[in-house]
This record gives structure tokens, sequence and C-alpha cells, in this order.
């Protein structure tokens, strides 16, 4: 019995010791990273409101490590070939995405599903997020959404209106307007929301919706028109822009939102260290007063957060699913 015990016992110790060890060992990774250059995967072209976010941030997080943090355009399939380059990293922090609701969440409206799962990713931080905005090409007739909604109706098929890619936040904000209005648009799927911006500004499409994090050189320029933000109040940065809600239009808030994400199984230490600094730089003033001028709701927080926020979003978009606000496609 005393052998039988002390066998135990030793078995225990060395559980312990292992696992201490392990900790010890994640504690001196995390203590050495970044030792070098970090990719930080955007899954859409440059231009866009993730790409924008990532080297302002990324360039923040480059001074305090003197490390680059490498921005890495990966278009393609509402987000998804960015996101399986990411899920099929190594877990050790220098492989990155940012996070935003069409390759965190949104495959889930594609029939054919891509390679990986939500809980391939282990969510780092909220960075924030933005309201989205309808924008047109200025010859469009349609002054306002409400006008948009009748015009839409007396010209079935005609309207043709682009997006960032199948299961996209921009698909995901059209597929509400639709449902919420009753009118039919002729979806036209892009690699990203820079090359939709762009055809509406040449006039090959009519209109999209997008983020004035986005559209905010088009805007400025009069390159394209806003027709209504898809939020509950105006957005300061375009305070004359009418909500849906003012003009009539009830239940189509839409909004896209941004994060960091690493590879499942990345160490703990190492997540802390990256959502320490992410933290930090959206405290700073400089980076603050950037991201409030390109009308983004600044976020922040923990790991754990984060990670309720994304699931709360996948259980918001199944229930839109399953009621048929949001066609599977």
């Amino acid at each position: 019995m005393h052998i039988e015990r002390h066998v135990r016992h030793l078995a225990a110790g060395l559980v312990l010791a292992a696992a201490a060890a392990g900790f010890a060992h994640a504690q001196e990774k995390a203590s050495a990273y970044p030792g070098k250059s970090v990719r930080w995967v955007v899954p859409f072209p440059p231009g866009a409101s993730n790409d924008i976010i990532a080297r302002l941030i990324g360039q923040k997080l480059s001074e305090a490590w003197g490390q680059p943090f490498v921005v890495d355009n990966r278009p393609g399939a509402g987000g998804t070939v960015g996101a399986e380059t990411v899920a099929r990293a190594a877990p050790d922090g220098y492989t990155l995405i940012v996070s935003n609701p069409g390759p965190s969440i949104n495959n889930v409206l594609m029939r054919k599903k891509p390679s990986y799962l939500i809980t391939d990713f282990s969510p780092v931080v909220f960075i924030g997020y933005a309201p989205l905005i309808i924008v047109a090409h200025p010859g469009f007739p349609p002054r306002n959404a409400r006008e948009l909604v009748e015009y839409a109706k007396i010209n079935p098929g005609r309207v043709n209106w682009g997006s960032s890619g199948t299961g996209s936040s921009l698909h995901i904000g059209l597929a509400l307007f639709q449902s919420a209005t009753g009118v039919s648009v002729v979806h036209v799927p892009y690699k990203g929301a820079a090359p939709a911006l762009s055809d509406v500004v040449g006039g090959q499409i009519n209109l999209m919706y997008t983020t004035s994090v986005t559209g905010e050189a088009q805007i400025k320029a009069g390159r394209v028109k806003v027709l209504a933000v898809a939020d509950e109040k105006r957005q300061p940065v375009l305070p004359d822009v009418p909500t849906l809600a003012e003009l009539g239009i009830k239940g189509a808030e839409a909004k896209v939102w941004f994060g960091m994400s690493a590879p499942a199984k990345t160490p703990r230490p190492i997540i802390d260290k990256l959502n320490r600094e992410v933290n930090k730089a959206l405290g700073t003033a400089d980076v603050r007063q950037r991201l409030d001028a390109l009308g983004l709701v600044v976020g922040g927080g923990t790991p754990e957060q984060f990670n309720a926020f994304i699931k709360n979003e996948s259980e918001r978009l199944a229930k839109l699913i399953k009621i048929g606000a949001v066609q599977v496609e």
C-alpha cells in the first residue's frame, strides 16, 4: 500500500512538474516574442476598412516591439481565403488575422463550406466596429434610401448592388435590407470592398454597402453619394446623412466589426501580450483620433470578451438564417 501511494504521489508530482515546465516554457517564449517579423493577414484587398485599420495598429505594434508587423492582403471568397491561410499556420503568434464577420462567422452562408471552423482561431482583442452606409454613383437617381426602395420596386432586376463577396458583412447588410424592404436587386460580389467601390465610382454598378472607413476619400471627393446610415443613430462623420430608421426602414441595421485573432492553440502568454499592446495602441491619442475621424467605434477589452462577442454574433446570424431574413448561397 505504501509503495502504491508513493508511486501515485510520484506520478502526480511528475505531472505537476511537467505542467510547471510547460508553463515556464510558454512564459519564456512570450517574453521573447516577437523575435522576428509578424504577418498580419487581411483577408481583403488593400484600401478597405480591414486594411486601413491593420496598417494603423500594426505600425504601433512595430514601434512598440521593434519588429515589423507586415500586412499581408489575401483576398477571395468573402474573406475565407485569408482565413484558411491563418487557420493552417503554426500557432506561434507570428501569423495573425484581422477578424471580421466574413471570415469569422458568415461562412455558414456558403453551401460550399471553407476548410476551417470558428474554433480554429483564438480571439485576441476586439478592435471596434463601423456602421454600414449605402453609397451610390452620383448619377444614380435616388437621393436617399427611401427613394432607393421606390426606384428598385419600379425597376426590378435593374439595380446592381456590389459587395465584398458572398457571405461578407456587406452581403449580410444587403440581405437584411432586402428582407426589411421587400426589394430585389442584383447582387454583384467582388473580392473586397475596395474594388467594388471603384466600380461604383466608375458607374459599372449602382451602389453598395461600405463603411465610412473605406469610403472616406471617395465621399469627400464627391465621387459617391451617401444614401443612408444603417445604424440606430447618425454618424458624427456624416452628420447630414439620415439613418434607415429615420427614412422609415426598420430592422435593417448592420455593421462590420474588426478584431485580431491567432491560430487556435497559440500560447496564452502570447495572446495576452498581443492583447495588452493592442489595447494600449487603441488608447493612444493619435490612433483614437484617426479612428474617430474614420467613423470607427473603438473597442478593446479581453480575449474572453471578444470570444463572447463572436459567439453572440454567430447566434444572431443563425437566427436570421432560420427566419429566412438571410439566405444561404
